[in-house]
């Protein structure tokens, strides 16, 4: 049975190797995304740990609990305990560490680093260890600053230049007086790197007189536990807390691991995609194999060979196909993750070096998933061939599946797709982040509904298409006629497509309704012509409102300023804006009272007053984060959105009660409106800052629109890998369909069907079945997306479905393409049988 199962591989060569690439193509994806993943992550978890190299015991400042009406604040490591620290026992060195996010632009004036990624600190003394200097000097005073190599490079800047840098609004004019290397991973990724001298340091990052880490390099001969044990006696316990450098290295390397999870966990649901559709083509494949061996399976059924030998003959077939698939997918997924690392580098991403990582756990599970999918793929139709009686198989009785069986299909898909949307309905009713679990078994429950009852709904939707086929004469009356012929192998043809386009089109459904609510919400909750915020989301120095206030056509401007507070013993943060002129840059609905804002008088958004019983003229008590105390009156309830919520007053009775004040926007106002002249002018008072956008409304939904249309292409591309898989399953589909009617077109050919009618007829054959999975898989995608868009919409109140007709039309004639294409080869191959050859054939 074994030699006998090694021959029937060799002998399906065109059929098995279409499987084997069906298969390959999702081991590929599984092991590329886990080469791709773990080569990342390692490269930044070695760079990473470089940078600790200098640090053996890190000094942190503890936040103080909230107490009672206080707010908690952090504590500030001061140069006095900088001191006690450098004379702790076993302490070589000491150094105060002070950071923030710094802006460099290019000599183009555009932001050089990815925002979140340009980092400012001090450069300590004369000769710091942690940045070594490759050229200059080190910075001194206001107008001097020193830069990571990398960012030099990038830039084209050297000593001597003059660099534009903004930390929290103004822009600095310095000079560069210093380039040095780091191991610090921002810049390997592709940030900066600016250093001043402490004192500047400490006056542009807020910390005047302090720091924000304490770092410790140990002497000769003393262990990191050693020296943060002996560093612990000399540090108050509740001012500040110690580290090794060891475990900052560890913790960052798990931050790293949980960041990469996210990524390796939406490429590995896209890999499982495919070899999900995957598996519809391998069971295809061994249903077409076993069906043609009936007749010789029967014949070994009669000499003796068991039930369990004949399934165990197609399993080994498996066994070898999955094999050597994934053993081919491991050598393509090492490639794929070699090409996405290199990728990266033309988005503007930079990677650490570092070798490429194909761990054991790739290796292992690459093989296991290609042999273990195909296998269970081929179970069941090798179970079913050795159920079959011999009589009965040489007498071809089994051909057509019972009536009892289809009924029992029938009624399970029906009552699995019932209950999942039932289930999905359910999950509509529930509030945001509750419904997300319900509403995903929901969407689980009536797939495989749908897939079950495929073979059913495959009847009346192909013959819908009855009049169209009409036209194209007796290819499209047999092309109809063969695509209902066996629903079942119809159906999981079909159901390939109709899988990646369910999750394509419900993507694109809730992308373009997202997208139009949050325009709509822009347009509606705000009537300033211009926001103009950090374009990393820090904050803004108070100084900006200033300036734009200044510029000729502003009538109004706002600032919005977020600080904590205690109210009824909960910290909830206020919003502070410029009362007077709040109500001319926003237009939000007001449920209760009316929008006041200055004094005492505040107003609150709906939520908010709901979960503390408050109305309009309800009095409550303030605890600021200084400490004080005030008694504020509720003006107005509004309706909150994402753009704005939460208890809004006004600026001048918060700021009093702010240490560092800062804003988060500014909106303002201008007497022609929003253009291109007034944004220059606005861009020109700022000093043409790189860190700082002015948008406007379409600038506001420009930027979400580019969000949702880069997370659709990487969706449309990730999917691309489904399709293809799904034109295999096509052509698997019809090559089937043509060896089995091999007597049937021969006849045809005979009887005056020319070759072309051959090839007209497979071609229709082929776009009916993709055109069924198409329909099937838009009109599930609109059901999610229309779910998916209920649930948001509970909390978000100007959500509104918006169905993309053009992208749908699209996506249905991405499947009558799939359709042609996987036909020309079948096509082709039934036009050249020989008639005569054929007919005789059984």
């Amino acid at each position: 049975m074994f030699r006998t199962a090694l021959r029937n591989v060799l002998a399906h060569k065109a059929r098995l190797l279409m499987t084997v690439l069906a298969v390959m193509l999702g081991v590929a994806f599984v092991s590329g995304t886990l080469v791709f993943t773990n080569t990342i992550s390692d490269a930044y978890q070695k760079s990473s740990a470089k940078g600790f190299d200098q640090v053996d015991v890190a000094v942190r400042p503890k936040s103080q609990e909230d107490k009672g009406d206080t707010v908690g604040k952090e504590h500030k490591l001061t140069r006095p305990l900088l001191d006690k620290v450098a004379a702790a026992p076993g302490a070589g060195t000491a150094v105060g560490v002070v950071n923030g996010f710094t802006a460099i632009a290019g000599k183009d004036g555009k932001l050089i680093g990815g925002g979140f990624q340009s980092q400012g600190g001090n450069y300590w003394g004369t000769d710091d260890p942690r940045y070594p200097l490759t050229k200059g000097h080190a910075p001194h005073g206001e107008d001097e600053v020193a830069i990571d190599s990398e960012t030099a490079r990038r830039a084209g800047y050297k000593v001597g230049d003059t660099v534009r840098i903004s930390v929290d609004g103004p822009v600095l004019a310095p000079t560069v007086t210093g380039v040095f290397t780091t191991d610090d991973g921002n810049v390997a990724a592709g940030g900066s790197l600016a250093l001043f001298d402490t004192a500047t340091a400490q006056r542009l990052f807020h910390s005047v007189g302090s720091y924000d880490e304490i770092d410790v390099k140990a002497a000769a001969g003393t262990s990191q536990t050693a020296l943060r044990a002996a560093i612990d006696r000399v540090v108050p316990e509740d001012v500040a807390s110690t580290t090794t450098g060891r475990q900052l290295a560890d913790d960052q390397a798990t931050q790293i691991a949980a960041a990469m999870s996210g990524m390796k966990t939406g490429l590995l649901v896209f890999a499982g995609i495919s070899l999900f559709v995957g598996t519809f083509i391998i069971a295809n494949t061994f249903t077409m194999l076993v069906a043609q061996r009936t007749k010789e399976l029967a014949l070994l059924r009669a000499v003796g060979a068991s039930r369990r030998q004949v399934t165990r003959s197609v399993l080994v077939e498996a066994f070898v196909v999955g094999a050597v698939a994934a053993v081919a997918g491991l050598a393509a997924g090492i490639g794929i993750g070699a090409g996405m690392r290199s990728l990266m580098g033309t988005f503007g991403a930079t990677v650490p070096d570092g070798p490429l990582v194909v761990s054991p756990g790739t290796v292992g599970t690459a093989l296991l998933v290609g042999v273990l999918i195909t296998m269970l793929a081929a179970w069941l139709p090798g179970r079913r061939a050795a159920k079959i009686p011999p009589v009965a198989a040489m007498s071809s009785v089994h051909a057509k599946a019972t009536t009892k069986s289809l009924v029992l299909r029938n009624t399970l898909g029906a009552l699995l797709a019932a209950a999942g949307v039932a289930v999905v309905l359910y999950a509509t009713t529930m509030d945001g982040s509750d419904g997300q679990a319900p509403m995903g078994f929901g969407a689980v429950l009536l797939i495989i509904g749908v897939f079950v009852l495929t073979p059913l709904l495959s009847r009346p939707l192909i013959a819908a298409a009855a009049p169209v086929l009409r036209v194209f004469g007796i290819s499209g009356k047999l092309a109809r006629q063969n695509s209902v012929r066996n629903p079942r192998r119809t159906a999981a043809t079909a159901s390939a497509l109709m899988i990646g386009l369910t999750l394509i089109t419900g993507m694109t459904v809730m992308a373009g309704s997202l997208q139009k609510s949050i325009d709509k919400m822009a347009s509606s909750a705000i009537r300033a012509d211009y926001v103009v915020s950090m374009a990393n989301g820090n904050s803004l120095s108070p100084d900006v409102e200033k300036k734009l206030a200044g510029v000729d056509g502003v009538t109004d401007t706002s600032s919005l300023r977020n600080a904590p507070s205690r109210i009824d013993r909960q910290t909830e943060f206020l919003t502070g804006v410029n009362g007077p002129a709040i109500t001319e840059l926003t237009d939000l609905d007001v449920t209760d009272g009316s929008f006041q804002v200055g004094g005492t008088r505040v107003v609150v958004d709906k939520d908010t007053a709901a979960s503390h019983h408050w109305k309009a003229g309800s009095q409550f008590t303030v605890s600021y984060e200084d400490g004080k105390k005030q008694r504020l009156t509720v003006a107005g309830v509004y309706e909150g959105n994402e753009m704005i919520q939460g208890i809004i007053l006004d600026n001048a009775t918060l700021s009093p009660h702010q240490t560092d004040a800062s804003d988060m926007q500014v909106m303002l106002k201008t007497s022609h409106g929003a253009s291109e002249a007034t944004k220059d002018r606005l861009e020109k008072a700022l000093g043409d800052n790189p860190a700082i956008k002015v948008q406007d409304k379409q600038d506001l939904s420009d930027g979400i629109a580019q969000m949702f249309t880069l997370m659709l292409n990487m969706l449309y591309g990730l999917l691309a890998m489904a399709v293809v898989v799904a034109v295999l399953g096509v052509i698997n589909t019809l090559a089937m369909s043509v060896f089995e009617r091999s007597q049937e077109i021969g006849m045809l050919r005979a009887i005056g069907l020319d070759r072309k009618g051959i090839k007209r007829m497979v071609r229709l054959e082929s776009l009916v079945i993709s055109l069924f999975g198409g329909v099937l898989g838009i009109g599930l995608g609109v059901f999610f997306g229309w779910a998916a868009g209920e649930l948001l919409g509970s909390r978000m109140s100007t959500y509104e479905l918006v169905l993309p007709w053009g992208r749908m039309a699209v996506f249905l004639l991405l499947a009558a393409t799939v359709g042609v294409l996987a036909a020309l080869w079948p096509a082709r191959r039934a036009a050249r049988l020989n008639m005569l050859t054929a007919i005789k054939s059984e």
